[in-house]
């Protein structure tokens, strides 16, 4: 029977910051990758990423991402700085490896995989937030064979779609980074539910993060003033591309969809539109069903915590939105979570 002090749940950059922590601690521990090798998830998303952080940024504890520390690197570029990453430290993984459940026994916590059963003292939950691909209710089971819808988790490339426009429902920063790859050649309309914010991707010769970073916002925790009032402002989006697009007429700007009819979609101002393609860029929405622990959730399915620390003893969280600071769910921020919870862990061990 397998039993570790610690297991962790997932292999993404969350999940291997826990690990780097704990290999420097000697805990014996191990984590679980439902895909067949590191940074895949990172490698399955659209071809065109870019990150907006620069390797500076892009970067987690003890292993710096080579190349030049102001360039911005790829989503293959990450992918593979994971896997040399997990290399580098020598990091137990078993790949292929999906939670099925988790039970908590008095003492240990139960883990089924599709590999087996295995137990621990303490477990670590790095799925991430980006879990269920939400899509609006009244568009989840809208079938029309003259319409073609995608989630933008599904998007890799423009030879996706059908010939015609695009419309991209969502603000966010994948949302804007398609838009602006699909209209080079196609009409396209971007749908939002709040005003863009801007913000350049360099000011003065310098990375925003580093300016983010200089005034103490990036990494100010949500018990300061400043991490208070950074969590209350709307995400911006990052670069001028979208921007200039904007306002030479290239993307047009509607508000929200609210229903549609056929391949009529109709917006928040009544306006109507024929549309071909649909990319769903509207985000994710927690799945922790497999937990099968009570307390773990609230009522609306979100992980109860405190920095990451479940109320469930010997349970965490890492690589959420906003766990404790701006960074919490960037590469450059999740290392100060790990550390955090690592340290928590450890209490827990010697108790």
């Amino acid at each position: 029977m397998d039993n570790y002090d610690v297991i962790v749940v997932g292999a993404g950059q969350a999940g291997i910051s826990i690990g780097y922590f704990l290999k420097n601690k000697g805990l014996s521990f191990v984590l679980l990758e439902s895909n067949h090798r590191i940074g895949e998830s990172w490698r399955k998303r659209y071809e065109s990423l870019v990150l907006f952080t620069p390797r500076q940024y892009s970067s987690l504890p003890g292993m710096q991402m080579e190349g030049s520390a102001d360039e911005f690197p790829s989503k293959d570029d990450m992918a593979d700085y994971l896997e040399k990453y997990v290399n580098h430290f020598n990091l137990p993984v078993k790949l292929n490896t999906s939670v099925l459940k988790i039970n908590k026994n008095q003492d240990d916590f139960e883990v089924t995989t599709n590999q087996g059963v295995i137990y621990s003292k303490q477990i670590v939950i790095a799925s991430g937030a980006f879990q269920k691909p939400f899509v609006p209710s009244f568009m989840s089971n809208h079938t029309e064979k003259n319409l073609f819808q995608i989630h933008s988790s599904s998007y890799l490339s423009p030879n996706q779609l059908r010939s015609g426009s695009v419309l991209v429902v969502g603000g966010g920063n994948s949302g804007a980074q398609i838009a602006v790859e699909l209209a080079k050649e196609r009409n396209v309309t971007l749908a939002v539910s709040h005003p863009f914010k801007f913000l350049p991707l360099r000011l003065l010769g310098r990375s925003i993060f580093n300016w983010l970073e200089m005034v103490g916002l990036l990494y100010a925790g949500i018990d300061t003033r400043k991490g208070k009032w950074f969590q209350r402002q709307s995400d911006p989006i990052f670069g001028s591309d979208l921007k200039k697009l904007i306002s030479d007429n290239r993307i047009m700007i509607k508000p929200r969809v609210i229903k549609a009819d056929g391949n009529v979609v109709m917006f928040e101002d009544n306006d109507t539109q024929v549309v071909e393609n649909i990319i769903w860029s509207t985000g994710f929405i927690p799945s922790y069903e497999w937990i099968n622990i009570d307390g773990v959730t609230s009522p609306n399915g979100k992980p109860i915590h405190e920095r990451g620390v479940s109320p469930i003893k010997g349970l965490y969280f890492i690589g959420l939105p906003w766990q404790y600071q701006r960074g919490s769910a960037l590469v450059c921020g999740v290392g100060l979570d790990a550390k955090f919870i690592v340290t928590s862990i450890l209490k827990l061990n010697e108790l």
